[in-house]
C-alpha cells in the first residue's frame, strides 16, 4: 500500500522522480540513485565500481543501491546511461546492463556523453579524456557540450589534430594526467580545469532537464559512443583483406 502511494506521488504532475545512473566508461565506474526535485537533484546514494570488475559487480551494485534506499525497479522513472567515450568493454557492459534493466518494465532511458558530463561538472564548454596511444577524446561546445550547443562536437585527437584546431578553448576540463600532459604540450595557453572524474551522479545532473522534458533514447538504436574503432576492427583488417584476396 505504501509503495502504491509512493508511485502515485512520483507520477503526479509536480511529482519527484526517481532516477538510476550508470557509468562504466572509465578506469573506475559508479552507479547512483537520485530523486529529481523542483530545485535540482537529490542524491540518495552512490556506489563506486572497480574498472575490471564491471561484469561481476555492476548488477549487484544496482541491487544494493535500490535496497539501501528501499526502492524497487518498478518505481524508477528513468535510467541515465553514460554511453562513452571510454573503454570498449566498459561501455558495452554498461549499456547491456541498462537495456536489461530498462526493457522488462519499460523504464525510459537517457543516454549522455562522458565528455559532456565532465564539462558540465567543471562548468566549462570543453573536456578531454585519456584515449591512450598518445591520443585523447576531446569535446568542444559553445553553449555547453550535450546541451544543444550549435557548435558542439566530439573527436579523437592526437597532437597533430590538436595543433591544427583553431580557435582553441580558453578552458578545458580534464580528470587524468595523460590527457592533461598532451593538452599542455599542444595548447600551452589553455587553462586546465580538474574537477575530478565524472560519476553516475554527475550524469544524472546533466540528464535531469531531458528527463523532465521527456527526451528519451530509443533502446533499439542505443549504442556506444566510441569515437574509435575497436582493436579487433583495426588489427583484423589485414587478415580479412588477405582472406578476401585468397
Amino acid at each position: 500500500m505504501q509503495e502504491a502511494k509512493l508511485k502515485d506521488e512520483i507520477e503526479g504532475p509536480s511529482a519527484e522522480r526517481l532516477v538510476l545512473g550508470i557509468d562504466t566508461c572509465g578506469p573506475t565506474g559508479s552507479v547512483a540513485l537520485a530523486r529529481l526535485v523542483r530545485d535540482g537533484v537529490q542524491l540518495l546514494g552512490q556506489i563506486e565500481l572497480e574498472g575490471r570488475s564491471y561484469s561481476s559487480t555492476l548488477v549487484t551494485a544496482v541491487g544494493e543501491l535500490l535496497t539501501q534506499a528501499q526502492v524497487r525497479m518498478g518505481l524508477l522513472d528513468a535510467i541515465v546511461a553514460v554511453r562513452g567515450p571510454g573503454s570498449f568493454t566498459g561501455v558495452r557492459l554498461g549499456l547491456s546492463a541498462v537495456k536489461g534493466l530498462a526493457e522488462p518494465g519499460g523504464i525510459p532511458v537517457v543516454a549522455v556523453s562522458r565528455l559532456a558530463v565532465l564539462a558540465r561538472k567543471a562548468g566549462v564548454d570543453a573536456a578531454a579524456l585519456d584515449a591512450h596511444r598518445h591520443e585523447l577524446f576531446l569535446g568542444l561546445g559553445e553553449g555547453g557540450l550535450g546541451e544543444g550547443g550549435a557548435q558542439a562536437r566530439e573527436i579523437l585527437a592526437g597532437r597533430p589534430e590538436l595543433v591544427a584546431i583553431e580557435p582553441r578553448p580558453a578552458q578545458v576540463a580534464v580528470c587524468d594526467e595523460s590527457a592533461a600532459a598532451l593538452l599542455l604540450e599542444a595548447w600551452p595557453a589553455t587553462e586546465l580545469v580538474q574537477p575530478g572524474a565524472p560519476t553516475a551522479a554527475d550524469a544524472i545532473e546533466l540528464a535531469a532537464s531531458k528527463i523532465k522534458a521527456g527526451e528519451f533514447a530509443d533502446l533499439a538504436l542505443l549504442d556506444g559512443h566510441y569515437l574509435r574503432r575497436s582493436d579487433a576492427e583495426i588489427f583484423g583488417e589485414p587478415a580479412q583483406a588477405g582472406a578476401r584476396r585468397a
